[in-house]
C-alpha cells in the first residue's frame, strides 16, 4: 500500500538533520518538534529591511562582487512534486529570486551572519532542495535555476549622526554550486532515513540528553 508523502522542508537540512538523526525522523513523521527560543524580533527586522530594497534592484549594481540580476521575487513559497524514486517532497519558502540577462534565474539566500567559507557546504542542501522545488513545482510553471548563492551581511563599523546610529553592512556574495546529482544523492539518505525504523540518537543532541536527564530525575 502506498504510504503519503513525507513533506520536508529546506531549513532543517543545515542543523537539525545534521545534529540529530532521531530529533529529525521524529519531526518529519510525528511533528514533534525541538524546543527552541524564538529568535529576537531584531533579526527578522534587518531581514526585511535588508531584503524590501532589494526588489526590483539589480544585484550587481548595488555591490562589487555581487551576480548579475533583477530582483523579482521576495519570501517566495514553493511546494515541490514528489521526488523521484523517493516518498518526500519539498515546501518551503526561499528569501529571494532574480532574473538574469539569459532569461534562467539566480536562487539568493541571504543572511545576517559573518561571510565565512564554511556555509557554503552548509547550505548547499538547503538551496539545491529549493532550486528542485522551484524548477518541479506541484502546480505552476517552473523557474529554471542557473545560479545559487548567499548573499550575507555582516555589521562592520557605525557612526552617529542627527541622533542616530547608523550601521554598514556590506554584503558579501558567496557562491553555491549548482549539482543536482548531489542533491539527489542525499535526498535518497533522507528518504531512507525516514522510511526505517528510529534511528540512533545523537551522543551529543542537547536535546536528547535534556529528555534522559528530566527523565532519570522525575523517577528517582
Amino acid at each position: 500500500m502506498a504510504t503519503t508523502p513525507l513533506k520536508l522542508s529546506p531549513s532543517d537540512f543545515a542543523y537539525l538533520y545534521k545534529e540529530c538523526k532521531l530529533c529529525y525522523w521524529l519531526k518529519i513523521k510525528y511533528g514533534i518538534y525541538q524546543p527552541s527560543m524564538p529568535m529576537p524580533g531584531v533579526f527578522a527586522a534587518i531581514n526585511t529591511r535588508l531584503q524590501t530594497p532589494l526588489v526590483r534592484k539589480n544585484l550587481s549594481a548595488l555591490a562589487k562582487g555581487l551576480p548579475d540580476g533583477k530582483v523579482v521575487m521576495q519570501e517566495g513559497w514553493v511546494e515541490s512534486r514528489v521526488v523521484p524514486g523517493t516518498n518526500v517532497y519539498i515546501k518551503g519558502k526561499y528569501d529571494l529570486l532574480a532574473k538574469k540577462s539569459d532569461g534562467t534565474y539566480t536562487l539568493v539566500d541571504l543572511k545576517i551572519s559573518q561571510p565565512h567559507e564554511d556555509k557554503i557546504n552548509v547550505y548547499q542542501s538547503q538551496l539545491a532542495a529549493y532550486k528542485f522545488a522551484l524548477e518541479n513545482p506541484a502546480s505552476g510553471k517552473p523557474v529554471q535555476i542557473t545560479q545559487m548563492g548567499l548573499l550575507v551581511f555582516y555589521p562592520d563599523t557605525v557612526t552617529f549622526k542627527s541622533g542616530k546610529a547608523l550601521f554598514s553592512f556590506p554584503p558579501t556574495w558567496l557562491e553555491v554550486p549548482v549539482d543536482d546529482g548531489k542533491f539527489f544523492d542525499f535526498i535518497a539518505k533522507v528518504d531512507k532515513l525516514l522510511a526505517g525504523p528510529a534511528p540512533k540518537e545523537t551522543a551529543s543532541c542537547k536535546w536528547c540528553q535534556y529528555r534522559h536527564t528530566g527523565d532519570r530525575l522525575a523517577h528517582e
